[in-house]
């Protein structure tokens, strides 16, 4: 059905398509917010002082029922705890150390298993998404869920930048709102239901910023919200063109790695700050940048645990690891101790000049399978140092063949030289020591199914031979 919906989708005139698109729009400002929807925003601010005895007190009473519930109403759960009480355990279920870590596939294989007794799915929410690895997760999410999400969405990335959902503002985001195929203008489609200009990240060809720059004049665009990839794209083409690139009141990052270079790029385009976020599909967890440039997450949202790469331990705060997180949103559909595929860590820092007592995440290190390996046993994450803004090539992408092969593909920007190139080579030896790189240049990086970007691929093992 939804492969027929895009297929009419695509044949329709530009103006029938802003209708599909705006018909939808409403659809989901219906879903997103509600008549108490300020009042939840009210309440996300007012929250952000709480000294951090009773953030933990209000986390630990939510997790505990959450715990408890998931336990006795969801059929996945219920059976691991009954199978661990066969076998002699007595164990609390209130302990969240005593629940395993879930696995995207166990999610993936069998969705119906961890949505909560008594719960018509037609009455849900229904997500499906494919991150990154192109594998698709079906999620229900409860009307309630969603818009206490959207409510601090509106308090923590819009208003903490002092935007609302009433601007008009476009996205660049990976839903084909223009057909792959389609060489000529209109790339993107007005949502009049979300005051939104829905850009397609799949047309940021050289020819095309131009038509780009001129949809967000024309359509008077307060701030852009996008995957870094894609904004960088924009904001690199358009200076490399010097073309006149209307001025923003923001930009905000979401979905990807924003990495310094690409910050600077965007901010000298846009003339405006640039923000990032982390969020997820499945709403256990989100974090959004503040004005002094701390990533702080909702404590609403989820617990957050970040645990050893080879094991389940717990790391001390500091240290890089697996995001590991439990939802506290989601009653249709409980995930608890959620692998959600990235690697990071918390911040030491435990006070902020915003004066904000959120819990600061350090930093985000890209997804656990985004790691590099040598035959020495390092792990090699956080490679976007190699393309800072010196090096005059437009997007790369590495993939690690065997632990001494590695592919470097690249778009090359105007002026590359042989020389840079060199220079792009000697960088990722000074990282991974002597291993066979291989250049590859590309006229594009090829994206995921949803238009992400991926900048590391690993295909092997710490443990791989030679």
């Amino acid at each position: 059905m939804a492969d027929l919906l895009l297929q009419t989708y695509e044949v329709l005139p530009y103006p029938l398509r802003v209708v599909a698109a705006s018909l939808h729009g409403f659809r989901l400002n219906i879903m997103r917010y509600s008549t108490n929807t300020d009042q939840l925003v009210a309440d996300a601010y007012a929250r952000e002082s709480w000294p951090s005895d009773q953030w933990n007190t209000w986390q630990q009473e939510r997790l505990g029922q959450m715990l408890r519930y998931a336990s006795k109403e969801v059929p996945y759960y219920r059976q691991q705890w009954e199978a661990r009480r066969n076998k002699g355990e007595r164990l609390s279920v209130e302990l969240l150390q005593n629940w395993p870590v879930l696995s995207k596939d166990s999610l993936r294989d069998q969705p119906r298993a961890f949505v909560a007794d008594g719960v018509n799915l037609h009455s849900q929410i229904v997500e499906h998404t494919s991150g990154t690895t192109g594998k698709p997760l079906t999620l229900w999410l409860s009307n309630d869920s969603v818009r206490q999400w959207y409510a601090l969405f509106e308090a923590r990335w819009r208003g903490w930048y002092g935007l609302s959902r009433h601007d008009r503002w476009g996205i660049l985001g990976g839903q084909m709102v223009t057909p792959y195929k389609q060489v000529k203008p209109p790339f993107w489609v007005w949502n009049a239901g979300l005051n939104q200009l829905y850009l397609s990240s799949y047309h940021l060809a050289p020819q095309n910023i131009p038509a780009y720059l001129d949809a967000l004049q024309n359509h008077k665009l307060v701030y852009l919200l996008g995957y870094a990839s894609s904004l960088f794209s924009l904001a690199q083409l358009a200076i490399e063109q010097n073309l006149n690139i209307p001025v923003l009141k923001a930009v905000i990052s979401n979905a990807e790695p924003l990495y310094a270079h690409q910050r600077e790029v965007i901010s000298r385009a846009f003339q405006c700050p640039v923000y990032d976020t982390y969020g997820l599909s499945e709403n256990v967890c989100a974090a959004s940048e503040c004005l002094h440039g701390q990533l702080h997450l909702w404590p609403e949202v989820g617990v957050t645990e970040i645990l050893d790469d080879e094991n389940d331990a717990a790391l001390p705060v500091g240290e890089t690891g697996r995001i590991v997180c439990t939802g506290l949103l989601n009653m249709s559909m409980p995930l608890i101790r959620y692998d959600v595929g990235d690697r990071g860590f918390l911040s030491k820092q435990t006070t902020c000049p915003c004066g904000r007592s959120l819990p600061i995440l350090g930093g985000i290190e890209g997804r656990k399978d985004d790691v590099l390996f040598t035959s020495d046993g390092r792990r090699i994450g956080r490679l976007d140092p190699v393309f800072k803004a010196d090096l005059p090539i437009r997007e790369a992408q590495i993939i690690q063949e065997s632990l001494v092969h590695v592919v470097v593909r690249y778009v090359s920007a105007p002026g590359c030289t042989l020389t840079d190139l060199d220079n792009l080579v000697n960088r990722l030896h000074q990282r991974l020591g002597e291993m066979n790189i291989e250049l590859e240049e590309v006229e594009q990086i090829p994206r995921s199914s949803n238009g992400k970007f991926r900048a590391v691929i690993s295909k092997c093992h710490q443990s791989a031979p030679l």
